[in-house]
């Protein structure tokens, strides 16, 4: 045959082999084995070798080797896989990583495959190579070499074929690539990387599947419990975030490992929540026998550090197919029930049920409304002055959101505010806040009235957000009011971050021109350490202190208390909910330094405040319930 017809026949011969349906399901090794001993046999080489270059590319690993006296292996030394250096034969790599093929007719003398003699090509008796990279995609990852015992000049057929089956192995290596990546993919969008467990992609898939088998048999009902640890918050800003992925990752493992009748799927599907599926179970047990067991399970103690940690879970249970008639009601169901369990506290346990079923309908319906609110900046701020130890003078304002529902009227904070929180809104609606604040200002200075400190709520939300002095910059400039002109309240609880983020974060808006306002102190977590190095000028003690005074020796103890660690930090006091004169008595004679509370006023509409605090511009003073505004 003349060459063309030779260079036909081979790669006919190749073609064959790769598109044969038995050679594409065949693993790596034998698909090598096969394409190898092809070559050997269309080339009458005694040697064919695949090798692969490590990520360190300074030598070549031989992975597969058809040698005709012995068949094909994988060679092995006692220190790992045969390898050749690229130290020791410099010449032969830079030619391969440059030239397409290197067909060395006499290895042994030639300048680029010299360097063998002495170690291989003798060892071995070759005397002829032929040398094709391989890539994967774009990068050179090996080479296919073939050795001839005889000498030999390598024909265009033959460097042609070579090159093709080098080809053949580098799309088995894009492939496998592919593969690779696909199963990754999968593997993200199905698992969760922190535990292993299924993610909630999974679970919906699980769901969906029995939901559809349960339809078509008539059999085989479901319960689905939502578990949500309690608090883990506290543990991820006290002891940092590493420490709840402890938490999650232990939990995660002691679900997975617990042996439940009729257990089934278990996915983490968010932060701190996971879910399970429990099949042909009664009700009844799962919410009693079966949540126990989970219960007790979550609450034996974490060890981290030198401390135990104590996690408790709470969990909504919702069945098919009794109150949903599909995967998605029965997530809906048993969050709601989930959600209905950490109402009523730590460590609780809920079944579904038609009032939970209202409640969680009600609660979907005002997240919607609420969030149309907020798109629409139709909620209002009302206004609650502080007053100055005197009881007489006007030091602040606190600016209070309240929302109008269009049907059900005036709703009370506690449940819009539970409500924004669980949608991910308290950033947002603080920002409406502070924007609306912002204009009732300015209004009033162009009025000529002189509003005293305006104190402006942040949620947690927004203290953990780096940007947030920025954004309040931005609002303040908006409406020309100077940072100057107010004060931020934050909650005990927004204290427990990272403390350098959250100090810089504080350090920021103080050097902006605001005050800043420990709210709720003594309901919190904040420690002595976190106090004294934030730049905080007041703290507010919470009100569940201040309503027994002064006749409950508690209240007067840990009053005092507070009182006197403010004095020690230099910071001033302000007490809320003085409603009656003995509160009012008792906290000026102990030296409280601001109060705050319905004996002096109800929260008000601006309007309604300037015209009882402010009825000349804020220029004299009003009548006994206090005097004209002033900054703080």
């Amino acid at each position: 045959m003349n060459d063309s017809e030779t260079l036909f026949t081979h790669h006919k011969a190749l073609m064959e082999l790769s598109h044969d349906a038995e050679f594409v399901e065949q693993s790596r090794p034998q698909k090598l084995a096969a394409l190898t001993e092809l070559c050997a046999q269309r080339l009458d080489v005694e040697r064919v070798s695949v090798w692969t270059y490590p990520p360190s590319h300074d030598r070549i690993n031989c992975e597969w080797l058809h040698d005709r006296a012995g068949a094909g292996h994988q060679p092995k030394t006692a220190d790992g896989p045969v390898s050749l250096l690229q130290s020791e034969h410099p010449a032969y790599f830079a030619t391969i990583s440059t030239e397409r093929v290197l067909a060395a007719d006499d290895a042994r003398t030639d300048p680029r495959t010299d360097s063998f003699t002495k170690g291989y090509l003798k060892v071995h008796g070759i005397h002829s190579m032929l040398d094709a990279p391989i890539f994967s995609g774009k990068r050179m990852s090996g080479i296919i070499c073939l050795e001839a015992k005889q000498p030999r000049q390598w024909s265009l057929p033959d460097i042609s074929f070579a090159a093709a089956v080098a080809d053949t192995v580098s799309l088995m290596n894009t492939h496998e690539a592919w593969m690779r990546s696909k199963q990754a993919l999968d593997y993200a969008t199905r698992f969760d990387a922190l535990t292993g467990l299924a993610n909630m992609t999974s679970l919906r898939s699980r769901l969906n599947r029995l939901v559809w088998k349960s339809r078509r048999s008539g059999q085989g009902g479901m319960a689905l419990i939502w578990l949500d640890l309690d608090r883990l918050k506290v543990v991820n800003d006290g002891l940092g975030p590493q420490a709840g992925d402890q938490v999650i990752g232990e939990i995660g493992r002691r679900l997975d490992a617990l042996d439940l009748p009729g257990k089934d799927c278990l996915a983490r599907i968010g932060g701190d929540e996971f879910a399970l599926i429990i099949r042909n179970q009664p009700p009844q047990r799962v919410a009693g026998e079966i949540a126990e067991t989970i219960q007790q399970r979550v609450r034996a103690p974490i060890r981290h550090g030198d401390q135990d940690l104590d996690i408790s879970a709470s969990m909504g249970i919702s069945h098919f197919p009794g109150e949903c008639l599909d995967a998605e009601e029965l997530l809906r169901n048993a969050e709601a029930a989930m959600y209905h369990a950490k109402s009523r506290g730590r460590a609780q346990s809920v079944l579904f049920d038609s009032e939970i079923q209202m409640t969680a309908r009600s609660r979907f319906a005002v997240e919607n409304e609420l969030r149309q609110a907020l798109d629409q900046d139709s909620l209002d701020v009302f206004y609650q002055p502080i007053m100055d130890r005197s009881a007489t003078r006007v030091v602040y304002l606190e600016a209070l959101v309240r929302w109008h529902h269009p049907v059900r009227g005036w709703l009370p904070p506690i449940e819009f505010l539970d409500v924004a929180r669980s949608a991910g809104l308290m950033y947002k609606l603080g920002s409406r806040v502070l924007e609306r604040v912002c204009r009732d200002w300015r209004a009033c200075q162009d009025a000529g009235i002189e509003l005293a400190t305006v104190s402006v709520n942040l949620a947690p939300e927004q203290v953990q957000v780096s940007s947030l002095p920025t954004a309040i910059g931005e609002i303040c400039a908006r409406h020309d009011v100077p940072v100057g002109a107010l004060q931020f309240e934050v909650t005990e609880d927004a204290l427990q971050g990272e403390l350098r983020a959250l100090g810089g974060i504080l350090d920021e808006l103080v050097a902006m021109g605001a005050e800043l306002a420990i709210d709720d102190f003594g309901t919190g977590y904040s420690s002595l350490a976190r106090l004294k190095t934030l730049p905080f000028a007041s703290i507010k003690i919470d009100r569940s202190f201040i309503k027994n005074l002064p006749d409950d020796d508690n209240d007067r103890a840990i009053t005092l208390s507070i009182l006197g660690l403010a004095r020690g930090l230099g910071l001033s006091v302000v007490a809320e909910g003085v409603e009656t004169e003995a509160h009012e008595r008792w906290l000026i004679e102990t030296g409280c330094d601001f109060l705050q509370g319905f004996r002096y006023s109800k929260p008000l509409p601006l309007a309604e405040l300037c015209a009882r605090f402010y009825p000349t511009g804020g220029k004299r003073r009003t009548d006994g319930t206090g005097h004209r505004a002033r900054h703080g």
